[in-house]
Parts: C-alpha cells; structure tokens; sequence
C-alpha cells in the first residue's frame, strides 16, 4: 500500500508519506505498541512540523482543525469571557497554541502531551513574550492522566491523542475521570468519512478505496517489523458509544464546511475536497 492509498491522515495539518525506510501496512496495533511509535514519530517529526505549519497554527490561536474554524468565533468551549479562571486541560497540545490562546483569555491551562519534543517547541514559543510557558506541560499518555479527580472545569483536544491510540475509550475515561460534574470535553479529529477515501487533496482522493466500517489500524513499521507509527479508525456511531460509556453526554456534533478564504492545501485537505465532503467532526460533550 503506497502512502497515498491509506486512509484517514497521519497529519492533520499536513499530511507527507512515511519514513523512508517505513513501509505503510494495514494490521493490528494494541494500546501499548501504539503508544511507543507515535511518541517516537512525533518526536523524530516535531521540528519539521512546527517549522511547516506554525505560521498557520499561530503561537496563541485555538484552530480546530484544517479548515480553520477558530474557537474565537465557534466558541465551542464557551463565550471567551466566562474562560476566565476556568482550569482547563489540553489532552495531546503539541506546542500548546490552544492553551497559550485559553491563557489569553484569563483560563488556567495544562497543556499535556506525549512527545517531549512538541513540549520542547512550546518551551521555545513560550509565554508570547519571549519567556517561559505561563502555564504548565506535562509529558504523559492520554490514557493515564497524572492528574487528581475532577480537578479540571473544561478539557479540550484538537487532533491531539485520540486518532493515534488503540483504546479511545480509556482516554475518554480518563478524561471523564479528572473533570468535575458538568465539564465539558471537546475534541476535535479527522472525519470518520476519510478514512474510505485515498489521502490526496484532487479528485483521486474523493473515490472510496476502502470500507467505512474496516476499522483495522493504518501502520507504518520498519523492516524488522516494528511499529513507528499508527493511527487508528472509529465510526461516528463507535465514538458516540465510547463517549456514553465513559460517562459524557454528547451535546453537538460541528463538522466544519470549508471556508471561501481558505485556499490552501494542507496535506489531504484542499478546497476541493473540503467543499463536498467533511473532513474534520469536533465533538462536544458534558460528563454527566
């Protein structure tokens, strides 16, 4: 399978192919081996992506997803003005924009994430000023968050951990389990319609390749085998599921029409594709 017959997109914000030396595959990949190879890609990746895709993202913009739908208009999370004081954690933040942005607005941010060199890039923006993070980043996996029960009022993710681990539903758990009563969680991650389609941004990528329902694991894996990065496929109905089972309710799905000022190409996403079919659903949910 060459890298432009896999489904869904490895990056969201601008998807290229493989590693050199990884082959693309189709298999099984558990919690565990999932875990290792995407801290290992994106830490081998982060430089090339925040050098490729940070004027885009910002250094304080909350951005959803490719389309460009900004939490300073959608507000998904809120009216801006009621983020102030919240405490509120970002779940896969990459160089934390969205929590620089949520620390702009007044929030208490953490932003967390599994790649220690995405952590190192929001060191580097730092604070907006040239200085340190003004909130704090912590290194860990999604699926078991170091923090206390209920200790957040909100929690958010764009494209972050969820689309690249084997156990959705345990990071939903988690989420579950560190928000207060009445927290929201909303995430955003490729449209599940993707994956059926070739990742290429003209007409070759609007003809189905594969079943909406095959929810075997993209991989690329070196030659002895091994694992260096996967992503992982669920439908609407699984992530609805995953979400009631974890204890949420789900309040609105937002999947984002493509915007007339946005003319750029952004790996599998364009124009083109953007204006007939979805590419992100963003997810907005209250643990009950």
């Amino acid at each position: 399978m060459t890298d432009g017959d896999h489904p869904g997109s490895r990056d969201p914000l601008g998807a290229h192919g493989p590693d050199d030396d990884a082959e693309a595959v189709r298999r099984p990949a558990g919690g565990r081996e999932s875990s290792r190879a995407n801290r290992g890609w994106w830490d081998r990746n982060a430089d090339e992506y925040q050098s490729d895709h940070g004027d885009f993202l910002g250094d304080a913009r909350f951005v959803w997803g490719p389309e460009g739908l900004d939490e300073a208009e959608a507000r998904l999370l809120g009216p801006a003005a009621q983020l102030r004081g919240l405490r509120v954690l970002e779940v896969g933040a990459g160089a934390a924009q969205c929590s620089r942005w949520l620390a702009d607005q007044g929030a208490r941010p953490v932003a967390l994430d599994l790649s220690h060199r995405q952590l190192q890039h929001a060191l580097r923006i730092g604070g907006g000023q040239g200085g340190g993070a003004v909130f704090p980043l912590v290194e860990a996996d999604a699926r078991a968050l170091p923090f206390a029960d209920d200790s957040f009022d909100l929690a958010c993710s764009a494209f972050g951990a969820i689309p690249f681990v084997a156990d959705p539903e345990q990071v939903f758990a988690q989420v579950a389990r560190v928000l207060r009563p009445g927290g929201r969680w909303v995430f955003s991650l490729t449209h599940p319609l993707r994956w059926t389609l070739a990742d290429e941004p003209g007409p070759e990528g609007l003809t189905i390749l594969n079943s909406y329902f095959d929810r075997t694991p993209y991989v690329e894996q070196d030659a002895s085998g091994r694992a260096v990065y996967t992503e992982h496929h669920r439908t609407l109905g699984d992530r609805v599921r995953d979400l009631v089972g974890a204890g949420f309710r789900l309040d609105d799905l937002v999947e984002p029409e493509w915007p007339e000022w946005n003319q750029q190409v952004w790996g599998g996403w364009s124009p083109l594709r953007g204006r007939l079919v979805p590419g992100t659903a963003i997810f907005v949910c209250t643990r009950v």
